[in-house]
Formats: structure tokens, C-alpha cells, sequence
């Protein structure tokens, strides 16, 4: 039963002078010392393996509510502080999906282990494991905490390069220059202002969620992780914001064509319509059939008639070519 999960699981140890990659092939090898010096990053894909997943809970005397957090199968952001250990969830963006769907990653802290549960498999984490193993920066001399901190660092970084691909994918298609008030251009629009809307609610969730960080007690914490990581956030933020308000700025001069050309067939129909009202009023007239009309027995009434129209028509358009509206 806890093959499945042993063969999604990996565990790394580390401390300032070695480090280990552990192949997991027995659950009971998943126990840690609390009072060693070493820090233990466990990262397993899939949620689904309750069972194994309990077992580690339990032989590691985690906190008994953890069992009930683990069977749920959807969580919002939070933090809980439980009696030894940190619950951490985070509903992330898929970011390989154009359609910008979430999923869930768990982390559970404890003082020297960090356990990160992901719906699916990914890379997010793998440069930081490659720092591990290769020893570069200073990822091994320091503790969970600033394991933790890289972790969700990898998850802005991630939300950081996805929001350049979204930028860059349709720039030129709906930059200032191409608008084109059609339904095709409009739609375009709103679909990158709808995933530039879901982009920003799970940053500010993300960011909300490290904003918490800051004052859990359950571990000890540096502050200072956690404060550049709401800078980094409050920036991205910024960055979607600017965005938004391009996208509008667009909607917004969508529209303004859309009426300026309105107006223009208006005033092309007004023009028309104002010469022909009183030609038509002329030739009703004299197109009634009534039998006493002393112009009808003219012998140049017809050519006076179409002169009179001919002059009519000519003094409606230099009025408004006067008052400029043509």
C-alpha cells in the first residue's frame, strides 16, 4: 500500500558540513530526530496516499490534528500553528496551463524538518535541490526556515516569469497600435484581462499567506525571510496592476472608437437626410393632385422646380461645410 507513496518520495538531509540524498524505501526510515542538527526536506508528489501518509504523522508525533487536515482534499491559503508543527497550504497557480488552474501544495514544518506535499508532480523545487547536492550558496548552513523561505521564493519566481510569457504571448496582438474595435480583438482583450485578474488573486492569496509567516511562534522564524518575500509579492502585484490598467486603458479606447464611429454614421445619415427633407417636401408638393395649382401650368414650372431643389441642396451643404462638419 505505501509503495506508491515511497516511490513519489524523496528525502534530502543536510547540515553545514554534508548532505544526503536518502532513497525512501521503507516509511519507518521517515522518522526524525528532533534535536538533531541535521535538516530533513521530504518532498512527496500526490495526496492521495492517506494511509502512508498517516503513518508518518503518527511514528514522527506530529500533532493528531494534522490527520484531520490531511484527509481534506481541498484547502484555502492558511497557516495553522499546531502544538510541534507548522500546517502550511497554498493553492498555487498551474502555470504551465494557459487557463492559469490551481493546485494545492501543503508544507509541514516542524524545527529541523520541512515536508512539502504536491498535488502534482513539477519542477518548481529543483533548482534548490540541485544547491543541495552541488553545495552552492548557503542553502546548507542554514535551517528550515531559510529552506522554507526558498521555497516559496521558487513559487514568486515562477509567478514572476509566468506573468512575462502572459505579457509577451499577446503583446503584439493587442498592443495600442493594432486595436481594432471587433468582436475578435475585444475578446482578446478580455480573456488576458480575465487571466490577468485569477493571476493577481492567488498573488495577493500567496502574499497574504507569507504575511502570516511573520508572526508564527511554533518555530523559530527570521522575519527577514519572510519580509522580502511580501516585497517580492507587493511587486509582482504592482507589476499586474500596471497591467490591468493597460488593459482597461484599451477596453476604454476600444470604446471610444467604437463611438467615434458611431457619431461619424450619424452625421454622414444627419447630412443626408437634412438635404433630402426639403427636396422631398418640394416634391410632395407638387405632387399633390390637386387641380388649381397655378404652377402647374408653367411652361418652365419643371425646370424652375429642379433649380429651386439644385439650390436648395446647394445652400444645406455649404452651411455645413461652414460649420465644419464634413
Amino acid at each position: 500500500m505505501s509503495g506508491k507513496f515511497l516511490e513519489n518520495t524523496t528525502l534530502i538531509a543536510y547540515s553545514s558540513s554534508l548532505v544526503s540524498n536518502t532513497p525512501c524505501d521503507d516509511l519507518v526510515k521517515l522518522s526524525f530526530e528532533s534535536h538533531s542538527d541535521e535538516v530533513f526536506w521530504l518532498n512527496t508528489y500526490g495526496l492521495s496516499e492517506l494511509d502512508a501518509i498517516k503513518q508518518v504523522v503518527i511514528q514522527n508525533q506530529f500533532d493528531d490534528f494534522l490527520l484531520k487536515l490531511l484527509q481534506d482534499k481541498e484547502h484555502a491559503n492558511k497557516v495553522l500553528e499546531l502544538d510541534n508543527v507548522l500546517f502550511v497550504a497554498l493553492k498555487v497557480l498551474k502555470t504551465e496551463d494557459k487557463n492559469l488552474n490551481s493546485e494545492q501544495i501543503i508544507f509541514i514544518v516542524s524545527s529541523n524538518m520541512l515536508w512539502s506535499l504536491q498535488e502534482n508532480r513539477g519542477g518548481h523545487f529543483q533548482w534548490i535541490r540541485d544547491r543541495l547536492i552541488q553545495g552552492r550558496g548557503q542553502v546548507r548552513s542554514k535551517k528550515v526556515d531559510y529552506l522554507m523561505f526558498l521555497l516559496i521564493e521558487s513559487l514568486i519566481t515562477n509567478y514572476e516569469e509566468t506573468f512575462e510569457k502572459l505579457l509577451n504571448s499577446d503583446s503584439d496582438s493587442i498592443k495600442v497600435s493594432n486595436i481594432n474595435p471587433t468582436p475578435y480583438f475585444t475578446e482578446k482583450v478580455e480573456a488576458q484581462k480575465r487571466r490577468m485578474l485569477n493571476f493577481k488573486k492567488a498573488t495577493l492569496s500567496l502574499r497574504n499567506t507569507i504575511v502570516k509567516l511573520e508572526t508564527i511562534n511554533i518555530i523559530t522564524i527570521d522575519v527577514k525571510y519572510f519580509t522580502e518575500l511580501k516585497e517580492q509579492a507587493n511587486n509582482l502585484i504592482g507589476e499586474i496592476d500596471f497591467e490591468l490598467f493597460e488593459l482597461d486603458s484599451k477596453t476604454n479606447l476600444i470604446f471610444s472608437i467604437q463611438g467615434h464611429r458611431l457619431n461619424e454614421i450619424m452625421r454622414t445619415l444627419t447630412l443626408v437626410t437634412a438635404v433630402f427633407i426639403p427636396l422631398t417636401f418640394l416634391a410632395g408638393i407638387y405632387g399633390m393632385n390637386f387641380e388649381y395649382m397655378p404652377e402647374l401650368k408653367w411652361h418652365y414650372g419643371y425646370f424652375v422646380l429642379l433649380g429651386l431643389m439644385v439650390t436648395v441642396t446647394v445652400i444645406i451643404v455649404l452651411y455645413f461645410k461652414n460649420k465644419k462638419w464634413f
